[in-house]
Order: C-alpha cells, then structure tokens, then sequence
C-alpha cells in the first residue's frame, strides 16, 4: 500500500485507538454482564480484536506509527451490573461507528469499504444491545444528545 496522506493517517490511528478502547472495555462488559448475553459480549470482543489488530496493519502500510493500547481507560459511568455493561456495550458501539464514520470520510478504496463494514457492524451491535437503532450510526455523540 503507497503511503497516504495525513487526513487518511490521522482516521486510521483513531480508529485504533477506539479499537483499543473497546477490547478493553468489552473485558469490563463481560465480566458483568452475565447469562444469555456473555456469548454476545465474547463476539463483540473478539470483533474489536481482530478489528484493532488489522488496523495496526494497516496505520502501518499507511505510513503511519500505530498508537499503542493504554495501560487502562476511564469509563464513561460505573458499571455495577449487567444493566450497565449492556449500556457500556452500546455506548462502546456507538464510539466506534463514530470514528469508522470519520474513517470512511478520509479514506477511498479497499481501506473505505474495510471502514464502512467496520461502521455497520459497530451499528449492528449496537442496535442488538440497546434494543433500539438511531438514524446516523457513530454521529449521535457529535450532536451531544443520547
């Protein structure tokens, strides 16, 4: 892959950085969700892993410096229970489709489709945990609303 421009770079190293931010989210997910949604949480994480680790391929192949994972991340509420990782999940969700959407903006060909796939499915789980879908997946928090 020729290297990119910083725009496509900068989308990309976000988009890591989200994925990072979800695997380890999806560990505080799993671990209290509990019942007939442990397997759900299982696939969410094992998505964002191979999500992450195909970006840093990618940042890579960019010309970029993937951003290593942080050491931890504060969440954005306690999660006490499973009522609340199910909202850690959608929220986690609806972060990544944020920056996927960001992504599909900055970049054209293989890596756009690989960003507007990664954006669907973002929107897909996130629909799955809320129980409810929004118009524009990923731009609900630009708009400051929930």
């Amino acid at each position: 892959m020729r290297r990119k421009g910083n725009g496509v770079i900068a989308a990309a190293r976000a988009a890591l950085t989200a994925e990072h931010a979800a695997v380890y989210g999806y560990g505080v997910v799993g671990a209290r969700v509990g019942g007939d949604r442990e397997s759900e949480a299982r696939e969410a994480y094992g998505a964002h892993r191979a999500r992450r680790d195909a970006l840093i391929r990618t940042v890579r192949e960019l010309g970029g410096e993937p951003p290593a994972a942080a050491a931890g991340y504060e969440l954005p509420f306690p999660v006490p229970d499973a009522g609340a990782a199910v909202r850690l999940a959608a929220f986690l969700e609806d972060r990544v489709a944020g920056v996927y959407s960001d992504l599909v903006r900055a970049a054209e060909g293989p890596l756009r489709a690989e960003a507007a796939a990664a954006l669907r499915e973002a929107a897909v789980r996130s629909v799955r945990w809320r129980g409810s879908g929004v118009a524009f997946p990923g731009l609900v928090e630009r708009t400051g609303r929930r």
